[in-house]
């Protein structure tokens, strides 16, 4: 049930991992409990991604697994023509939600992030925002986001670090439900080295920076229930925990807040690192 956390540890066994069900059980993950509660709480980065990718009004910008659609709304919010997909049904109905509230041009299409449904350079930006980084196989996706940027195109993306908060927070649940041997950890995501991996040798720059985005929420306790009730991996994670192992998981989460709590009163205020990144793909 932890095939989304998986943690930084080397795999412990040579045989390759079932990258098919793996994405089916993230998929179950994702759609239980409902991300769009969590999800509308970091409007900002997408805002701040769009800008530090410099788009321009009449682009053909690309959300990739969008979520509740974030990154879309910021896009559409600067005229762009926005596509907007995820594999969660329910999310992307919370995203047709929001752009219609605001009145924003939004396409919404159910995809697969390792098999998008669009011509090879069909798009000036391609954008995820806490989202592809989830997928099980990280190499096919990378590589899809580049199929369908066009040339000279941007790639934006905002993946949490592994020594940030809620990279932490992946540790600590694989340390309580550890991760399927071979799956790489989506925090990878959020390093330079993994980076240039995936994407360098058909990119003719990558900037990568450091960000922070603040938790803010009334207490630690309000988080966590917050994130039992409605994330969908740490619903599953504690779903799978005896009583008995769910109070040591509450007890590790708990000391993790304090870990990075800087609110100085009851309230929790957590920076939680990400990098920031914008990817030019060669002419």
């Amino acid at each position: 049930m932890n095939d989304t956390l998986a943690t930084l540890r080397p795999a412990s066994s040579t045989a390759p991992p079932d990258l098919a069900a793996v994405k089916v059980r993230q998929q179950g993950a994702w759609s239980s409990g409902d991300y769009a509660v969590v999800g509308t709480t970091l409007q900002i980065v997408g805002e701040e991604l769009c800008e530090a990718l410099d788009i321009r009004a009449g682009q053909t910008v690309l959300d990739v697994a969008a979520g509740n659609g974030n990154a879309s709304l910021a896009a559409a919010r600067r005229w762009c023509h926005v596509t907007a997909t995820d594999y969660v049904p329910a999310l992307l109905e919370r995203a047709r939600e929001r752009a219609a509230a605001e009145r924003l041009e939004i396409e919404f299409r159910e995809a697969d992030a390792e098999a998008l449904p669009f011509a090879s350079g069909q798009f000036d930006v391609v954008i995820s925002t806490f989202g592809v980084m989830f997928t099980a196989d990280q190499d096919k996706a990378a590589a899809e986001l580049m199929r369908v940027c066009k040339s000279g195109g941007k790639i934006g993306l905002a993946n949490w670090t592994p020594e940030g908060f809620i990279g932490q927070l992946f540790k600590t649940i694989g340390k309580h439900l550890p991760p399927p041997a071979g799956v790489k950890s989506p925090a990878l995501w959020g390093t330079r080295t993994r980076l240039a991996e995936m994407f360098e040798p058909r990119a003719s720059s990558i900037l990568a920076e450091p960000r922070n985005f603040v938790f803010r929420y009334r207490s630690p306790a309000h988080w966590l229930q917050i994130f039992k009730t409605y994330y969908g991996p740490l619903l599953k994670a504690f779903a799978a925990l005896d009583p008995a192992a769910q109070s040591a998981l509450t007890t590790d989460l708990f000391a993790l807040i304090r870990q990075y709590n800087q609110s100085g009163d009851d309230s929790m205020v957590v920076p939680s690192e990400y990098l920031e990144i914008v990817i030019t793909r060669k002419p």
